[in-house]
């Protein structure tokens, strides 16, 4: 296995349905313009909270990705 050299950069996501959905919608937008995308570690978990309930899920994770 050769050796790599990875990049990050900070994303939030934010969701309606759970933590996970918001996550995938970070990585999923990243990915349109961010190739090699190798990991990603959670950094925060927040939310807004409207009439007593979760309104809106916020994950801000850092991605890793290999540089060309």
């Amino acid at each position: 296995m050769p050796d790599h050299v990875y990049q990050k950069i900070e994303l939030t996501g934010s969701s309606t349905v759970s933590i996970e959905n918001a996550v995938e919608n970070a990585v999923a937008k990243a990915g349109e313009s961010v190739t090699n995308m190798r990991w990603f570690e959670v950094i925060e978990t927040r939310g807004h909270i409207a009439d007593g309930k979760i309104a809106h899920w916020q994950v801000t994770i850092k991605v890793g990705y290999t540089l060309d």
